[in-house]
């Protein structure tokens, strides 16, 4: 790490990308649940890792500040999706104006898509990072930039969420 953000060096930043894409991929392919989607938000965060370079202090560790660069393409993602399911929406309210149908297709989804599915972006975010990338509550402060306490509350809530949703018994306490 310290020679590629002193030298630049292609090659030794090559080698930590194979280090951690499939790492970065996961964490992606869980946010989004749409696996192309999640390679290619993969791919821009390597690119956007490589012009920030200079921007890695060293104080935490390289796959926290790649998850963050991650997490922040997913986001900005998001916000870029949300405008076109927008503009989509306002094409079928005027095809169904027309007397046109519009189908959307369905595909079954993975037993983790769905207990994730009933949880807020946040909460699905911090637990993917804990569960999913098994990192430390600190590297999850880290890449989200929430507070501690938030993040553990977050965990915290979104386990009961899941579980009720799911009437999952807790084998603890009964």
């Amino acid at each position: 790490m310290t020679r590629v953000v002193a030298t630049r060096d292609t090659a030794a930043f090559g080698e930590l990308v194979q280090k951690h894409h499939a790492h970065v991929r996961n964490f992606l392919r869980k946010l989004t649940g749409d696996a192309a989607l999640a390679d290619d938000l993969a791919q821009d965060c390597f690119i956007k890792a490589w012009d920030k370079l200079s921007g890695f202090a060293g104080r935490g560790s390289f796959i926290g500040w790649l998850l963050k660069i991650a997490y922040t393409t997913f986001l900005q993602s998001k916000r870029k999706s949300r405008r076109y399911s927008e503009i989509l929406e306002e094409v079928a309210h005027v095809a169904a104006i027309n007397g046109q149908t519009a189908t959307r297709h369905s595909e079954e989804t993975p037993d983790l898509s769905k207990l994730l599915a009933v949880l807020e972006s946040r909460e699905r975010t911090v637990m993917v990072l804990a569960y999913a990338c098994g990192l430390s509550h600190r590297e999850i402060t880290e890449v989200t930039d929430l507070p501690a306490g938030t993040v553990k509350s977050l965990i915290y809530r979104s386990k009961i969420k899941i579980r009720n949703h799911f009437d999952i018994k807790d084998h603890k306490h009964g």
